[in-house]
């Protein structure tokens, strides 16, 4: 068993009775090729749930501060997160997205880049955009809907793929890319929330 696979076991055993986690949708995740997973954003926990939910390991991109965080730091690395600089244009952080993709991997992504204070959907940044728009992945949109509270329960939804091909064949901007998964997502919240 990878070291990823055990802590995944491990958190799940914790995060699923804690939060009675419900997955829905987890047929609509491609089961092998590139996937950009993009989820939005309502609680520190979100990583490790999408992570623990989704059938396939995960690599999110994170804000760089974590990593210099002793143990946690080397932690994260060991479970497929890789630093972004946040509030600027990171290459470094794009090129290594950008790769993960092309080996056919999954690639997660907050698109709002930090955490919504009101818990609703907010603005989503480019960058989920440019990997949809610069790869062939497959676009799952995710809705984490809460609120984290022990024992009551949180939701988990992955959506059917999103088609990119217009966008990528019309060369589209990251925004509009970007503001179409913001749509999908919002989608997810709106037919799930109850």
């Amino acid at each position: 068993m990878s070291f990823y696979s055990f802590v995944k076991t491990v958190v799940y055993g914790v995060l699923k009775p804690l939060y009675r986690i419900e997955t829905i949708g987890k047929d609509n995740f491609p089961a092998k090729g590139a996937v950009l997973l993009c989820a939005n954003h309502i609680a520190l926990l979100d990583p490790p749930v999408v992570g623990i939910t989704a059938p396939r390991p995960v690599h999110f991109m994170a804000k760089d501060e974590i990593f210099s965080v002793p143990l946690l730091g080397k932690l994260v690395s060991n479970l497929n997160a890789f630093p972004v600089k946040r509030g600027m244009s990171d290459r470094e952080a794009l090129r290594k997205g950008l790769s993960i993709l092309k080996d056919g991997k999954v690639l997660g992504l907050f698109p709002e880049g930090t955490r919504s204070k009101t818990g609703e959907l907010g603005q989503g940044l480019a960058g989920a955009g440019f990997f949809a728009l610069r790869s062939d992945a497959l676009i799952v949109p995710c809705a984490v809907i809460g609120p984290y509270k022990p024992f009551s329960k949180l939701k988990v939804v992955y959506g059917k793929p999103v088609d990119f091909t217009g966008l990528r064949e019309k060369k589209a901007a990251a925004d509009e890319a970007t503001e179409l998964i913001m749509k999908e997502i919002r989608k997810l919240i709106i037919e799930h929330k109850s």
